[in-house]
């Protein structure tokens, strides 16, 4: 082995034996930015923060955050829906991969007979303009994971007014 060899391999190991001496709780997450973390992420059930989505709009909705804030951005979230839970007829801005796991789900799409997607079932849900019915069924809460390149929102549609009445 060259003098150089030497030299660069030795100061290599002195720079380095700092960081692998280091309890794993201190050691640096490093990241690529093409790819985010380059270290595997595991989070146990029982360390799900579950938080109210919206206690106004959606009693009893519940949302468990992975990775993103639902609520500002691009997210990966578990929501529970209480039995029974329905929401009408409404639309959201951004597209949505839904995977189930526990109870029934059903959809309704405007003008189109229902669909009820048992644990197991996947659906992806159009954003924009995508009307549709949504609820949890009776039997048991509905629990999924939904994965969006948005924030997530529900924008209900009113019902058209009658005339006014004299």
């Amino acid at each position: 082995m060259k003098a150089t060899n030497v030299l660069a391999f030795s100061i290599s190991l002195i720079l380095t034996a700092p960081v692998l001496a280091q309890p794993p709780e201190q050691a640096v997450v490093k990241k690529d930015s093409r790819i985010g973390p380059t270290q595997p992420v595991f989070m146990a059930a029982s360390d799900l923060v579950w938080t109210d989505l919206d206690p106004k709009g959606a009693p009893g909705v519940k949302v468990a955050r992975l990775w993103g804030d639902h609520a500002k951005g691009a997210f990966g979230a578990y929501f529970k829906l209480p039995a029974g839970f329905a929401v009408p007829l409404h639309t959201h801005t951004h597209a949505m991969k839904v995977v189930f796991l526990s109870g029934t789900y059903i959809q309704a799409p405007e003008g189109k007979a229902e669909v009820r997607l048992a644990p197991g079932s996947y659906m992806m849900q159009p954003g924009g303009h995508y009307r549709h019915i949504t609820s949890c069924d009776k039997a048991s809460e509905c629990l999924f994971f939904v994965e969006s390149s948005g924030k997530f929102d529900l924008k209900v549609i009113e019902a058209p007014k009658g005339p006014a009445k004299r």
